[in-house]
């Protein structure tokens, strides 16, 4: 019995079959190689760099794109550069941040006295009560001029808002024999 068609012969059914599965190997193989490229560009600047990875994915395929997966790094340059501003932005917050000029522990700018060490750092306005630096003659708020010769506070004016330690103090001095 002779078939007639286009699958009548096995050898053009297997050709053909090999062909379409080349076809699509080479595909994915070109599709591997564009893939790399886009990818150690956004990865890198390094044009070294980036040769190797789509040289290595040229040559050995998808152990190359495996390979390449392991060694490329963590972070594209955008992704590298938002976290570079989010951290100059932390920076530039804890740059902004009071600090006392006696025990250097973090205050903020609407403090009158450091809570640590109740060093003054700032007088209220005569007019407005807002915070003062202690060198200001004149209110940035309201525009009233501060008297010239301002006493700085002290320790000592500092008023008392901690409690005050009523504990027994213990004598270090050793009993009469």
């Amino acid at each position: 019995m002779l078939e007639v068609g286009p699958f009548s012969d096995w050898n053009a059914v297997i050709r053909l079959v090999a062909a379409l599965a080349g076809s699509y190997l080479a595909i994915l193989w070109l599709s591997a190689v564009v893939w790399t490229y886009r990818d150690v560009k956004d990865r890198s600047n390094d044009t070294l760099s980036q040769v190797i990875a789509v040289l290595l994915v040229i040559v050995f395929n998808v152990p190359g794109l495996i390979i390449y997966l392991i060694l490329r790094p963590h972070q594209t340059l955008a992704e590298a550069y938002e976290r570079n501003l989010e951290m100059e932005a932390m920076l530039h917050e804890m740059g902004e941040q009071s600090f006392c000029p006696t025990c250097r522990r973090r205050v903020q700018a609407d403090f009158l006295y450091c809570p640590h060490c109740s060093v003054a750092l700032r007088t209220p306005c005569s007019d407005c009560g807002k915070p003062l630096v202690l060198s200001w003659s004149v209110c940035p708020y309201c525009g009233t001029r501060q008297p010239a010769a301002r006493p700085q506070p002290s320790v000592a004016a500092v008023p008392e808002t901690a409690p005050v330690d009523t504990a027994p103090k213990l004598s270090v001095t050793p009993p009469p024999s």
